[in-house]
């Protein structure tokens, strides 16, 4: 029961995140959103601070009953050769699904979006990888060539110029489908976001600043230079806001349900018509009831670990060894979750084709919870056990109180 309670606690976080697969052979957990995304600001982007960072655009993303934008900033690619394809949202009827971004080898479907600075809705024009070196397109890439001597400039033509659309498909969304290059990019293996990224996502939502509620679809923080320098110089502010989308008329026929009921799983938004005469008082379900994890579990779906601030002791050497400590196990961790990914996703593509695949897949998803489960239990203890040494060593090294010496005789 503690077991059960502990890996409910890690996924209760992450529920209201729009998170689902990268490509078909991907599978995670997705929350469908009723209200369309805003469209995406207008911003300048920040100087490029060293060689090997890539762009990744910024983006509205939904948690907390609230979109939040998640500034674009420069990220270090994790190998060489990767680069980023963009998160999108999807509508999917008259709800909107977000499909996380990955790093990969090519650059695959991002909803035909155009974020701009190199991602005009196919590919990627910002830069390119060349014998090892990443060369950047000054033509579309802010680049400094004291600091980054690996430039070139190609003109490049935006189609998408002036169109700030957030979303693919449904009512008012790019009308744009995936190429067969792009398919074929989305096969390939995949590297989740790195660890900067998410701690520069969970950043952006605990920002009440960034919330589309407080700055009108204008975010005071629209990009910055590296990943969570939310108040370094290199951060930038939205030059032009985008349209707040309200909840469309459509949802209002909905038994009026509440606000707090917006962000419903999938499979509620599937539920047939018939179910809109329920009562009134079953209409006002309690929220918790949206925040039910999905009983397929994949590392990808974990929340990302935490950054657990070092113990301020008063010794600098201490609390530096103790900084460290914690991010030698963090790394550690989060490689750990990057290769039972992988590993995962390998076990769904050699899966035949459905329908041939459905006596198989519950098996391996159960498998694939069971070692998610597994990892999940493996990395709190080792967060407690860490902490508990910290603690030990701290009441060690606590200064012992004088003793008073007795007068002599």
């Amino acid at each position: 029961m503690r077991f059960i309670l502990s890996i409910r606690s890690l996924l209760f976080a992450l529920v209201l995140l729009a998170i689902s697969a990268a490509s078909s052979a991907q599978i995670g957990i997705s929350v469908s959103i009723r209200i369309a995304p805003p469209e995406l600001p207008v911003y300048e982007q920040p100087i490029c601070p060293e060689d090997g960072y890539i762009w990744t655009p910024g983006y509205w993303a939904y948690g907390d009953e609230d979109y939040y934008w998640v500034p674009g900033t420069w990220v270090m690619a994790p190998e060489v050769g990767y680069l980023w394809t963009p998160g999108y949202w999807g509508g999917d009827g008259d709800d909107y699904v977000f499909h996380e971004g990955y790093w990969g080898t090519e650059v695959g479907f991002y909803g035909g979006i155009s974020y701009g600075y190199g991602y005009f809705g196919h590919g990627y024009e910002g830069g390119r990888w060349d014998n090892g070196h990443f060369d950047y397109n000054q033509s579309v890439s802010h680049v400094d060539v004291s600091r980054n001597r690996n430039v070139y400039n190609t003109r490049v033509d935006d189609n998408n110029r002036g169109n700030r659309v957030s979303f693919n498909g449904g009512n008012g969304g790019v009308q744009v489908r995936a190429t067969s290059q792009e398919e074929s990019a989305g096969r390939q293996r995949h590297i989740a976001p790195v660890a900067a990224q998410t701690q520069h996502v969970e950043s952006a939502r605990a920002n009440p600043e960034l919330r589309a509620s407080a700055n009108h679809g204008k975010p005071p923080i629209a990009a910055t230079a590296k990943p969570g320098a939310f108040k370094d110089g290199g951060a930038v502010a939205a030059k032009e806001g985008g349209t707040v989308h309200t909840a469309p008329a459509a949802a209002a026929n909905n038994n009026a349900r509440p606000a707090a009921e917006t962000p419903r799983p999938t499979a509620e938004a599937n539920r047939p018509a018939t179910e809109t005469t329920r009562p009134a008082a079953e209409t006002a379900r309690p929220t918790t009831e949206n925040t039910r994890p999905s009983p397929s579990v994949h590392a990808k779906d974990l929340p990302p670990v935490e950054n657990v601030a070092a113990p301020n002791t008063g010794n600098a050497k201490q609390d530096q060894k103790y900084q460290q400590q914690q991010q030698k196990l963090q790394v550690q961790q989060t490689n750990e979750r990057q290769k039972l990914q992988a590993k995962q996703e390998q076990d769904h593509q050699r899966l035949p084709q459905k329908p041939a695949n459905e006596p198989k897949q519950q098996p391996l998803e159960q498998q694939h919870q069971q070692q998610t489960q597994q990892l999940a239990q493996k990395h709190t203890q080792q967060q407690q056990q860490l902490q508990q040494r910290q603690q030990a060593a701290s009441h060690q090294a606590a200064p012992k109180p004088a003793v008073k010496e007795k007068p002599a005789s």
